[in-house]
């Protein structure tokens, strides 16, 4: 979180993590077709070698409260591939929310594990408590053959206190309500630890009617905690 007092800006970052194509860029390409232009910066790209770790300045997301601060929420994605774990601990350094991305295919739970595992190293190397920042899960690819059942994501969700989304992301199914839950549980970190609605007047429905009221679906709903 950065945050200037002087020029009332809060700037909050989210990182979408994952395996080698799961999916994390085809989410943040939907977002990005999703929201309105006028809500939102240009997606940026940068290329490494056979992937790419895309940010906004990244979709920064950004909308002013009644109180006057502005907000802007910038959405990054790590590279996947095994050889740019140095560039995925760099990415997630200073982020306040995760949302990862896995991929659906049962051929995949080992990639998916793999990764998760790393998101939780690199995070602990960034001094970013894994218990205490916001995750959420995706289940991305649910349109392609083999995937996981209902019942198999399902038990996911028991087993871990993480909530867990179903995506076809291509499609820009459940890119929304992936963000929409990430942002959720930080808001209610941010305002547990920094009473933001008491010092800076920005209530929760604010915040996040702020970031979605852009959004050209018919998801546009407020989120629920």
């Amino acid at each position: 979180m950065q945050f200037n007092t002087k020029d009332k800006e809060l700037t909050l970052k989210v990182v979408y993590y994952g395996p080698a194509l799961s999916g994390k860029t085809t989410n943040i390409q939907a977002l990005h077709g999703l929201l309105d232009p006028s809500a939102r910066g240009r997606l940026m790209t940068l290329d490494t070698k056979g992937d790419r770790t895309l940010f906004f300045d990244l979709l920064p997301v950004h909308f002013t409260t009644r109180s006057g601060f502005k907000v802007k929420i910038k959405l990054f994605t790590v590279p996947g591939q095994v050889m740019h774990e140095s560039t995925r601990r760099i990415v997630l350094a200073a982020t306040d929310a995760v949302c990862f991305i896995g991929d659906a295919q049962r051929s995949q739970r080992a990639n998916n594990n793999e990764a998760y595992a790393g998101m939780l190293r690199n995070l602990k190397a960034n001094q970013i408590d894994p218990e205490r920042i916001p995750i959420v899960i995706q289940f991305n690819k649910l349109d392609l053959p083999d995937t996981l059942s209902e019942e198999e994501i399902s038990e996911y969700e028991r087993r871990g206190k993480e909530p867990v989304f179903r995506a076809t992301a291509i499609r820009g199914e459940g890119v929304i309500d992936t963000l929409r839950g990430a942002l959720a549980l930080l808001w209610r970190r941010l305002d547990s630890e920094h009473d933001f609605k008491r010092k800076l007047g920005i209530t929760r429905e604010e915040f996040m009617n702020g970031v979605f009221h852009a959004m050209k679906d018919s998801g546009k709903r407020e989120a629920e905690a």
